[in-house]
Parts: C-alpha cells; sequence; structure tokens
C-alpha cells in the first residue's frame, strides 16, 4: 500500500507528539513528510498533521506555548486539511476534563471526558472495532466493523452527530473517527492499527489540497 506524492505533509512537533511511528506510517505511503518544530515551518504545507499522546492538559500547554495554535485555526481557515491523531484528535474539540478543565483548539463543537467508571476496564487498551456512520473520503476502503488498536482513558463526546464517522463500542458508543469539511480526527493509533490504520492515512494523503 505505497502511493507517491509531492504534496507536502507537516507533521507538527510540540514536544508531546508521537512523531517517529507517525513519521515512520506517511513514509512508508511514500508521503512527502517534513517537521514542523516551529509555526513558520507549517508555512506551503499542502496539509498538516496534529498527533499527540500524553495528557491533555499538558499537551495544550505545550501546544500553545510552541506558538502552535493560531498558525493551526489560521491553516484550518484556508482550507488546508488537517488530522488529528490519538490525542490529537481529542485537541480539536473545545474542552476536556482531563485532570481539571482545559480548553481545546475548538474546531469542532464537543467535550473530552473519561470513560464511565461502572464500564470496562480503563484505559481502553487493544483491538477494537470502527462501525462507520456515514461516507467519507477518510474512510475510503475502510469496512464497517475493521478493526483497529485503542490506547486511551478519555473519549470525546461529539456535539454534533454529522461531524461523526464512524463510532467504537466500549462499554459506550464514542466517536472515534470525526470530520467536517477539512478537519479530520482519528482516536486509534494508525501506527499500530496494520492496514486499516494505513488505509486511513492514504486516504489523508490522496485528499485533494
Amino acid at each position: 500500500m505505497t502511493t507517491t506524492t509531492t504534496t507536502t505533509i507537516a507533521v507538527i512537533d510540540y514536544g508531546a507528539g508521537n512523531l517517529r511511528s507517525v513519521w515512520n506510517s506517511f513514509t512508508h505511503l511514500g508521503a512527502n513528510v517534513t517537521i514542523a518544530q516551529t509555526p513558520d515551518q507549517l508555512d506551503g504545507a499542502a496539509k498538516i498533521v496534529l498527533p499527540g499522546v500524553g495528557a491533555f492538559g499538558a499537551g495544550m500547554d505545550a501546544l500553545r506555548s510552541a506558538g502552535f495554535e493560531q498558525p493551526i485555526k489560521d491553516a484550518v481557515k484556508a482550507c488546508i486539511p488537517l488530522i488529528g491523531i490519538c490525542l490529537g484528535m481529542q485537541y480539536l474539540f473545545e474542552s476536556s476534563d482531563e485532570m481539571g478543565d482545559h480548553k481545546g483548539l475548538g474546531l469542532l463543537p464537543g467535550r473530552v471526558t473519561r470513560f464511565p467508571a461502572t464500564g470496562p476496564k480503563v484505559p481502553h487498551i487493544g483491538w477494537n472495532q470502527l462501525h462507520v456512520r456515514q461516507d467519507n473520503p477518510l474512510l475510503a476502503g475502510i469496512t464497517s466493523g475493521a478493526y483497529a488498536y485503542f490506547v486511551h482513558s478519555y473519549y470525546v463526546e461529539a456535539a454534533q452527530p454529522s461531524d461523526i464517522l464512524a463510532t467504537t463500542d466500549y462499554g459506550i458508543d464514542y466517536a472515534s473517527v470525526v470530520g467536517r469539511d477539512n478537519v479530520f480526527g482519528i482516536q486509534p493509533h494508525p501506527e499500530k492499527s496494520q492496514s486499516v490504520g494505513l488505509q486511513i492515512l492514504k486516504n489523508f494523503v490522496e485528499m485533494p489540497s
């Protein structure tokens, strides 16, 4: 599953992302990838990737301290495709209650909250299914019920059902893939999700920009 493109994909490095695995996944697909360590390095990028691991508040603080918040919003307004991966997907929403109350990027309406204590064991670790809820280029070639690999304790409560591209059942049915216009997010780890994860990233690489 290799594609070749001259489109420049900028992966944001704000000190709190899983850069190496994300880089490897895109380069495996033959994508032209650069690492953006400063906001000005987003200039000229045709697509932007926002990775993330760890805690929401600390990650957003790092993203803001590095000066990326407004450039990300400006890029979205300029219709540049953006995808948030894992915690990066959660950043796209308005807020999170992980270890306090933290403000997100607010690119999509909704909040991030912890799985219920009365449900399955937290964190949610391992293979689980993606139930496709609507057609979208990001999920081209993904069969509803396909398995992806998850590692997280908090999930997105999307305020608009139309933003939910796929859901996953872990005691509750929650949004695991989201998208609106040029803003996308995937909760599972694509680099650990084998062909399913690579297909989703390939779809993002091949989107018009």
